[in-house]
């Protein structure tokens, strides 16, 4: 299986800032995702998830270590559109509508008008934004941002989907159905990376999950056998395991 995404030994230390000690943001870390397979990263705040995702996006640039991102260098611009990028808040011009988004992000990503147009009215319709799709986007709801922030993200037709928190600010008939819609892009083939607190979501979507704490990676592989390797029932139950296990 090629992978979609390596991260061999990376490291990254953020500098200090004034009056702070430099933090240690990523440990000699490894791991992949394979085409079409979901991973599930975890961890609690500091864990280091969110560094793992800005290195992806090159946002930031690993100390040591070596990346690749579609079998090329997170820093190489042609990647970009092939990547489906959900951040976990996104800060839209408030007197923008979702569809002003779209076009500017489709023409960012060299699409065709057409493309455009075809694009944002399938995953308008599909995210139930469509008759919304001329509000500006200061008047929606946080569910309804998370939503267009969805549809953001896969105007490209991605191969690859990178999401932080794809459930946050969602009521449960919202989480529901993004449930249902990532379901629906696993099932079509599509890699996709995505950090998630609701453990229950992870276990449910995830082929494998990835656990960092501290920086550090603890475990790699199915959910059934992190509860096996802990002694656990669940996912759940051996994940928190896990944690307090690190913790002493």
């Amino acid at each position: 299986m090629n992978s979609v995404i390596s991260f061999e030994k990376v490291s990254k230390t953020y500098a200090k800032q004034l009056g702070e000690l430099s933090k240690i943001a990523l440990a000699d870390v490894s791991f992949s995702l394979g085409q079409g397979e979901t991973l599930g990263m975890i961890g609690a705040n500091g864990a280091g998830k969110s560094t793992c995702i800005k290195l992806l996006m090159d946002f930031i640039r690993p100390d040591t270590g070596h990346i690749t991102v579609l079998e090329k260098s997170p820093q190489k611009h042609a990647i970009r559109s092939r990547i489906g990028y959900l951040p976990e808040t996104a800060n839209f011009p408030s007197n923008l509508t979702v569809l002003d988004m779209l076009r500017f992000t489709g023409k960012a990503g060299n699409l065709t008008r057409a493309n455009i147009h075809t694009a944002s009215e399938k995953w308008l319709r599909r995210l139930d934004l469509w008759d919304d799709r001329k509000r500006p986007l200061r008047n929606y709801s946080k569910g309804m941002q998370q939503r267009a922030n969805f549809a953001i993200a896969l105007l490209g037709e991605p191969e690859l989907l990178i999401l932080d928190e794809p459930m946050s600010g969602l009521d449960p008939i919202g989480r529901a159905d993004i449930l249902s819609l990532i379901g629906e892009l696993k099932n079509q083939g599509r890699a996709i990376l995505f950090c998630s607190h609701i453990l229950e979501d992870v276990d449910r979507l995830a082929d494998r999950v990835l656990v960092l704490h501290k920086g550090q990676k603890f475990f790699e592989g199915q959910s059934d056998a992190l509860a096996k390797q802990q002694g656990c029932p669940t996912f759940v139950e051996g994940y928190l395991s896990l944690v307090e296990q690190v913790q002493k």
